[in-house]
């Protein structure tokens, strides 16, 4: 029996992120924006003097707020939390 390599995170390691068209699905594209998202933190936190520390810590708040609708799989706040990560910038 043949075993193939269905990672369902294997979308991260593209260099191009998502392609639009793609069959993902919601846990795909919110992990995608989660991580792109955490990105964007790190730039808020390196801003000198704390200037972006406000924006931090919204985003952080926003990104444990989509962690927490991944691991209730509530899609319902999946949805809501993609749109709003999705805008993030």
């Amino acid at each position: 029996m043949a075993s193939t390599n269905n990672d369902p995170l294997d979308f991260i390691n593209n260099t191009g992120g998502i392609q639009p068209g793609s069959q993902a699905d919601l846990v795909q594209l919110l992990l995608y924006e989660i991580i792109r998202v955490k990105e964007l933190i790190k730039y808020y936190e390196s801003i000198p003097n704390g200037a972006g520390q406000l924006g931090a810590s919204i985003l952080n708040e926003l990104v444990s707020e989509a962690y927490n609708s991944l691991v209730n799989y509530d899609t319902i706040l999946m949805q809501k939390y993609y749109d709003l990560l999705l805008n993030c910038d």
